[in-house]
Formats: C-alpha cells, structure tokens, sequence
C-alpha cells in the first residue's frame, strides 16, 4: 500500500529566532519512500528571501535541519509518499527478555531513567504492579494495558512538562504521557524501552473526527530486537512511519526553538492513497496550541 504524508507548520516571531527539527521522516524508512519530501521553508513577510538550512544526524541517528527564522517568521512545509506492508504492527509472544549483563552496549541507555521517565520514583509500583506477570512479551503487554486503562486520554488534558510519575498521579494525558509512563515501567522492570514519534493515520480503524496530528508510541528490546507497542491505542495499527526515537520526548522534540514566538498554523495529514496522488494540499485546520498534540513537543 501507499501513504501519503505530510505538514505544514507556521511560526510567527517578532526576531531572528534558531530552530532545530525533527520532521523528516526516520532513516530507517528512508528506503520506503516513493516521493523525496524535502522540507520547504518560506519566510512569511517575504516569501521570496531565500532563508538557508542544514540538515545532519543527531546523537539517536534521526534526521536534524537547522535554520533561522527571519523576522516575520516562517512556514515549514513537506509532502511524501511511502510504501508500507499493509500489515499491522508485528507480534511476537514468544519474545523473551534479554538479561541487562547481554544486553547490546547501546541498548542500555533505555535501561535508565531520563528527564521525563523518573524510574527511581516508580520502580517500587511497578514491581508491585507487574512483578508477578510472566516475563517477556506478556509482561509488557500488561505494562501497555495497565497504562491504556489507567490514564484518560484528551487534548485537552496535555501539557508539555507532565512526567511519568506525574501521569500516574493525574491519570490523564495524551499519547506522549501513555509512552512515557509504559516506557518507565518497562524500564523499572529491567526491560529497554525507547519513545517514539512519527505518523500515525487512520488506516483500518474508524476515521477519528479531531484534526490529524503527530503520534507517539513505545518500542522494547526482547528477544534481541525492537519491537513496537502503543499504549494509547492498544491494539496492533498499520501504517506508522517513524520520525524520531530517542530516550523520551526531550531527545524527539519536533521543534526546538529558541524565542519568543506564535504558532499560525499546524496541519499534518496521513492516509492511505490507491494511486501516487498529485502534490499534497493540506486542508485548513484549527491550529493547536503547541505542545496539545501527542508528539509534537
């Protein structure tokens, strides 16, 4: 199958102001796409000033542009086509555990705790709450369950600066807190666990009537490889297109930026598409308050 992707994100600023993004699409799916999608960036007050931008990889292996918004501000924008198996997301039951003494040595960051995943404040509750579950795929499993029921998702239940603890305190979140929270226990329970980003259409399962936005969603270490799970949604999905990974959303923000500014526009789009469909236009949407949707902060 094919799926079309894409954004378009305007932010306003009164002064040169330096971004950093996270947006293109992973390398590991690079080799999927049928269309480049190179990121476009206008300048708003002067479309026509040509504004320069760098790219490179950070220290996760993802895909960074850097730039400087004019005064004015700017309007980033891609397009893209992808080819996916069509297939929902893997599963593995008879993945085991993997002891930390043979783990890979770069898996075992994701052991740790990290800015928004504090395994120290919640390693006894997660011993109590999974420490009798079989181990392996089934204990994760019921790590991803416990949080789906656990926390009540809504937009407007985000906030950018909300913690794993925190979220278990509140009960409520959107998809970012379900990673961080599952991804924490995970740890706690000697399992890597790794937070992700990317695209996440409504492909298979009923169309959801709220804007389009970003996703995120969790990966663990068994059986010697990565494997995805998603405790927002609970149920294996198709089409995701990974953007980012890292140890949290501190190392996947979308865009970083660096003053004072106002966010006019944020649309994304991704769906299934029979044939490569002509260049994208992204229909008009309410705008949401930056760092509202799942992934985007």
């Amino acid at each position: 199958m094919h799926i079309r992707y894409g954004y378009r994100i305007e932010l306003v600023c009164e002064h040169d102001m330096p971004i950093v993004t996270l947006l293109d699409v992973h390398p590991s799916r690079r080799g999927d796409l049928v269309r480049p999608d190179e990121m476009r960036v206008t300048a708003l007050r002067d479309p026509s000033r040509p504004l320069a931008i760098t790219r490179h990889h950070d220290a996760f292996g993802n895909i960074s542009r850097r730039l400087v918004a004019p005064p004015g501000g700017v309007r980033l924008e891609s397009e893209g086509v992808i080819r996916d198996c069509g297939e929902p997301d893997p599963q593995v039951p008879a993945a085991q555990e993997v002891p930390p003494s043979q783990l890979p040595h770069e898996v075992l960051p994701y052991l740790l705790g990290s800015r928004y995943c504090e395994t120290d404040q919640l390693c006894d509750r997660a011993w109590h709450l999974f420490g009798e579950a079989p181990p392996g795929w089934a204990r994760v499993q019921a790590i991803t369950d416990f949080v789906h029921n656990h926390l009540s998702f809504g937009y407007h239940f985000a906030r950018s600066t909300r913690t794993a603890a925190e979220a278990f305190q509140e009960r409520v979140g959107v998809c970012r807190d379900f990673a961080h929270l599952a991804v924490t226990f995970c740890r706690c329970m000697n399992i890597p666990a790794r937070y992700c980003n990317g695209y996440l259409g409504d492909i298979g399962v009923p169309p959801d009537p709220a804007p389009m936005d970003f996703n995120a969603w969790f990966e663990v270490f068994l059986g010697g490889r990565w494997h995805t799970f998603d405790a927002r949604h609970n149920r294996p999905r198709i089409g995701r297109i990974v953007i980012a990974r890292g140890r949290d959303a501190t190392d996947v923000a979308m865009l970083s930026s660096f003053g004072r500014h106002a966010l006019g526009c944020f649309e994304v789009v991704t769906e299934e598409v029979e044939a490569l469909p002509v260049p994208i236009a992204l229909l008009s949407s309410p705008a949401r308050p930056y760092g509202a949707g799942q992934a985007a902060a």
